[in-house]
């Protein structure tokens, strides 16, 4: 008789019956440890009720940040949930927002180890997902002096007006109707790639349009669901699929564009205007610098930066000019003000718009109603604490829901309307210190690429306003306009912007006097 290892099990070829069995065992595991967590007597905050094993991962939906809001009107504005096996910490509220990125900020600010930013990040290296401490304070000091100060800021203007130009005569140059999505979204990359390389990511069309698709689907594999992430224990079940070869085609993709950028930093003269990839390759070499960054470091910050510089800006210039088109009046308002201040002028510089008030208020009221991120990037708890007396246990996973405390019904008058002209008159920003309105976070973990941000959808959504009249297609209307969005970490619109333009000046004139 053939005997056999009592482990034999996990020595023969894979079979489904073996994979069944040791996830039955898992699961057991699963349920052992459920009530200890979750009991009656833990004085944790309040849970919508949870399914054995996935917990309340069935409540997500398909638009996460609109289905906990739902809850949290039935559950209250601090919940505890439990996504598979990991306890999260859901805020709904300003209060509740001000407890975790003001009050108790510093034990908040650490990031999750999650799977995939692990490995499209380079270990998390990035300003965006590196865990708190002393590698992601010098790579912010890094950063903010480098790239995201506002004297540097100022210094891009060049930059800006460059591409804001050129975005301003491909649309003069279309006959028809335009796909302004896809126009904003290149003329971003381009500000962007320009202002961290000094210049265009890749000459190649073909490999920058590659690299940029590669750039995206890693951000949404980031923000899918990954088994490993929620189930720890089942992590070995990854091994099992071919999701893996998807991933590491992607992350070749990346790395490939990214060690090619460094290669050519390091070859080439010293430049005249050093960029950022420069400034970041010279620290190796400088004795007095607080921090050295590796290869790996420079390619994880300087596509970070890249990829949530073009989001941000792409995404709020998009729903400004969909809102606009879906309010007539708001539209009609706005560019009166922009041409009356901009007169005989073109092109809107950027001086231009700080006197343009209720162009400020239409880009906060966008920013409200469609936070770039509608869930922050979450947090991780670095210490057990208790906020308004419950418990909160370390390592608990924390959620602040930008889009929810925006719409909040008892500190917005019609939560779900677009009216820029509840701006006017209030000094409420977006810099951090009014948690009812937190489209780039607060306290420590607070967006560093704010100002970048604002100053280009400001100039470029002036310069549309005033050189363009703009409708929709054929017989359509404002309200017939589709408002739905996209699933993902960042909050794009479901459909293409696509409208037709009627200029107001002739092409050659893109006077800025």
């Amino acid at each position: 008789m053939d005997l056999k290892h009592p482990l034999h099990i996990f020595q023969e070829p894979y079979s489904f019956t073996n994979l069944a069995l040791l996830a039955f065992l898992s699961i057991l595991l699963y349920f052992l440890f459920d009530y200890l967590f979750f009991s009656k007597n833990s004085n944790h905050p309040p849970s919508p009720p949870k399914l054995p094993i996935i917990g309340n991962l069935h409540q997500l939906g398909y638009l996460p940040h609109q289905s906990l809001r739902s809850l949290s009107l039935k559950h209250g504005p601090l919940m505890l949930l439990k996504i598979g096996r990991i306890p999260t910490l859901v805020v709904s509220s300003p209060e509740m927002a001000e407890q975790v990125m003001k009050t108790q900020d510093h034990i908040f600010a650490n990031r999750p180890t999650i799977k995939m930013m692990d490995k499209m990040c380079y270990g998390q290296k990035n300003i965006t997902f590196a865990p708190y401490g002393e590698y992601w304070r010098q790579t912010k000091k890094a950063i903010t002096l480098h790239i995201l100060s506002n004297k540097k800021v100022q210094s891009l203007q060049p930059i800006r007006y460059d591409e804001v130009m050129l975005l301003l005569r491909k649309i003069s140059a279309s006959s028809s109707s335009v796909n302004l999505s896809e126009m904003v979204t290149d003329m971003t990359k381009n500000i962007v790639s320009r202002a961290i390389l000094g210049k265009y990511l890749d000459n190649d069309k073909r490999r920058n349009d590659e690299f940029h698709y590669a750039l995206n689907k890693g951000m949404e594999l980031i923000g899918e669901f990954r088994v490993e992430d929620f189930f720890p224990s089942l992590a070995w079940l990854r091994k099992f699929t071919r999701s893996n070869d998807h991933v590491n085609e992607i992350f070749r993709i990346i790395d490939d564009l990214s060690s090619a950028v460094i290669d050519d930093h390091v070859a080439r003269d010293k430049a005249e205007k050093p960029d950022f990839v420069d400034v970041l390759l010279s620290l190796q070499d400088d004795p007095n610098a607080d921090i050295a960054f590796t290869r790996d470091e420079i390619k994880a910050l300087f596509n970070d930066l890249i990829a949530a510089g073009t989001d941000t800006s792409y995404i709020t210039i998009e729903w400004a000019m969909a809102e606009l088109v879906h309010k007539p009046e708001a539209m009609k308002k706005v560019q009166e003000e922009v041409r009356g201040i901009a007169g005989n002028k073109s092109m809107v510089e950027q001086y231009d718009t700080n006197a343009m008030y209720y162009l400020k208020a239409v880009v906060k009221e966008v920013l409200r109603l469609h936070p770039p991120a509608p869930l922050l990037l979450p947090r991780e708890l670095m210490e057990d604490t208790k906020i308004l007396g419950y418990n909160i246990p370390k390592k608990c996973r924390v959620i602040v829901n930008a889009w929810a405390i925006g719409r909040h019904p008892d500190y917005w008058k019609t939560p779900e309307e677009f009216q820029p002209e509840r701006f006017l008159n209030s000094s409420m920003d977006y810099k951090g210190h009014d948690f009812q309105f937190i489209p780039f976070g607060a306290g420590r973990r607070i967006c560093p690429g704010m100002a970048f941000a604002v100053a280009t959808i400001e100039l470029v959504l002036a310069n549309l306003l005033n050189r363009f009249e703009w409708k929709l297609p054929g017989e359509l209307r404002g309200e017939d306009l589709n408002m739905d969005e996209a699933p993902g970490l960042t909050i794009r619109r479901k459909e293409s912007l696509v409208l037709v333009s009627e200029p107001r000046f002739s092409d050659d004139n893109t006077s800025t006097t």
